[in-house]
């Protein structure tokens, strides 16, 4: 895990190594400080001769002075090796999670992903810098203190010897336990940012059922339980301390017990007992400082589980090998096809063997109630899902074996979430296009019927919007986002229930500008309102996810009971699918 870990070092190698040799050099200056001190003591006090004593002082001046610097340029080394690892993570991970599918995304669900990549990569950060200061520090100091308190009494650094495998046990079980509270902690966080986001998506929904009061205990249910997992986390942590504090005071008593007595028999000098109190003191401390960090890396470890599962995960979308790609003339089929979206287990299918042929520049339309696979069947066409059984085509070639890239570049898609970024509406629309010049925007723009509201802003297309557009309405945020995959001039248009928010007579002109400015794209549009689809060359009806019915809307009133029924219900509620 720390070997994978490494590789994310890249570009910070030299600061990854550079801090602990320093914190190495650091810590042999601050071991030479009690050594100094036992000489001031000895030749200097004890002697009353002041010539060691400035011997002495100034050396101790001088090793401080190293162990400021190199301190502080340690952690500055360590600071930006832990910054640089996590920047790497992050890129590393978004990177994974932009080439995952749908079906991917699904099975993380959006709030995992986003504490994976903020919450459990500041762990993993912070971790770093721990280790690389003061795990090393602790280290070093350990073992350095143990061979100098052998080096001067062997009698007394017996007492370190015994006690240091009580602390180190208890650090063992310490370890044991908290690893699998610290996942927990995790998975509650987890529950927390979703709980938190749905509500923050969904606040006009709580607003409008005045369900304020009901969103607030759920949050406080959700927020106490990761209260109360991260306190059986850290409650197991402080049981530890009182251990810790009595092994370090009875190592302090028999130190001075036994070493009083070496002292009063004359077998050791009062300056070395003090060096070694000191040493002493070192390596408990040590022992707690390591202790902390393996704690800390205890919890770092499902954290670092948790960012790898996403960056090692195969997406289940991959790039087709195809380089040889037919040329864009918006042909789409589907030949067999079945779909459900748990692709383990016993999932149901949602779409079942559909054989279905959308010839070049058609203007197709699907149609169908509510859960009968519409969205799906559409979404099967950029690959966002794809099929359990069957192929789809584009232009001839199975979707399986284009790359992503060149598949989804001869597609415009409007989703039936229309989603805008922060940014001006030029930047919005060229998402479409990057290189489209500004009377390819206005047109676009026109064909939608989104220009004249746009010039009404005094910005006009260099007007600002919102995260998520939300400084404009439902329906013009749905005209920009159909402006946006108009400037694409892709081969195939797909627009999922895109213009609900849209009132009739402007539907209409945006699909009379389909037929004039996009005479060869092949326009395929999911609509709930008959009205808006039964000009189409084709409409397909959809029930319970087989094809049931194809035809134009005058041969589907006479032969499909299904589509007679929506169109009568629509009649009956003034035009709406109720």
């Amino acid at each position: 895990m720390l070997k994978q870990l490494a590789a994310y070092l890249k570009g910070y190698e030299k600061y990854a190594v550079g801090s602990p040799l320093l914190v190495i050099v650091e810590t042999i200056c601050q071991l030479i400080i009690p050594l100094l001190m036992a000489q001031i003591i000895n030749d200097g006090i004890l002697k009353e001769d002041m010539a060691p004593i400035w011997r002495a002082g100034v050396l101790m001046v001088a090793v401080a002075l190293g162990a400021t610097f190199t301190g502080a340029a340690a952690a500055k080394c360590a600071t930006i090796a832990a910054q640089g690892l996590g920047a790497n993570l992050r890129r590393a991970e978004f990177e994974q999670v932009s080439a995952f599918s749908f079906a991917d995304i699904d099975k993380f669900s959006s709030s995992s992903l986003i504490t994976r990549m903020t919450n459990d990569v500041t762990n993993i950060q912070n971790t770093a810098m721990i280790c690389l200061r003061i795990l090393i520090r602790a280290v070093t100091m350990l073992i350095a203190s143990v061979v100098l308190t052998l080096s001067i009494n062997p009698k007394l650094a017996l007492v370190v010897l015994v006690i240091l495998p009580i602390m180190a046990g208890a650090l063992l079980v310490l370890m044991k336990i908290c690893f699998p509270l610290f996942e927990k902690m995790q998975k509650a966080l987890d529950h927390l940012n979703e709980t938190v986001q749905e509500n923050l998506v969904a606040v006009r929904v709580v607003k409008s059922y005045v369900r304020e009061d009901r969103e607030r205990e759920k949050f406080i249910d959700v927020n106490d339980g990761f209260t109360a997992a991260g306190l059986r986390a850290v409650l197991r942590i402080v049981a530890m301390q009182p251990v810790m504090m009595i092994c370090m005071s009875a190592a302090t008593v028999l130190v001075l017990y036994f070493g009083g007595q070496m002292v009063l028999g004359l077998e050791m000098d009062l300056g070395y007992l003090q060096t070694v109190l000191d040493y002493i003191m070192q390596i408990l401390m040590s022992i707690m400082m390591v202790g902390m960090a393996i704690i800390q890396l205890t919890r770092a470890q499902a954290s670092i589980r948790r960012v790898f599962e996403v960056i090692d995960a195969q997406p289940s979308v991959a790039d087709g090998g195809e380089t040889n790609l037919p040329a864009p003339r918006g042909r789409v089929e589907f030949k067999d096809v079945s779909f459900r979206y748990q692709t383990e287990g016993a999932g149901e299918d949602v779409l079942k063997n559909i054989n279905l042929e959308v010839k070049p520049g058609e203007f197709v339309a699907i149609v169908g109630g509510t859960g009968t696979g519409k969205s799906s069947l559409v979404n099967l066409i950029p690959r966002f899902y794809d099929t359990h059984r069957g192929q789809v085509l584009v232009d001839g070639l199975d979707v399986r074996d284009y790359p992503l890239d060149g598949l989804r570049g001869r597609i415009g898609m409007v989703l039936q979430n229309n989603v805008l970024f922060s940014g001006t509406i030029r930047e919005n629309l060229l998402w479409g296009n990057e290189n489209a010049t500004q009377e390819e925007l206005v047109q676009a723009a026109k064909d939608a019927q989104a220009y004249d509201f746009i010039m009404s802003f005094p910005e006009g297309f260099d007007t600002y919007l919102e995260q998520g557009g939300v400084n404009v309405s439902g329906g013009q945020k749905q005209r920009l986002c159909i402006a946006r995959a108009m400037v694409r001039k892709p081969a195939v248009l797909i627009l999922d229930d895109s213009t609900s928010a849209v009132d009739s007579a402007t539907e209409g002109r945006i699909r009379e500008s389909f037929r004039e400015n996009l005479k060869g794209t092949t326009v395929i549009i999911i609509a709930q309102r008959i009205s808006s689809v039964q000009y189409a060359d084709k409409i397909v009806v959809l029930d319970e996810g087989t094809v049931a019915d194809v035809g134009t809307h005058d041969e589907l009133m006479k032969n499909s009971r299904i589509y007679r029924e929506i169109y009568e219900s629509q009649q009956e509620g003034g035009g709406e699918n109720g």
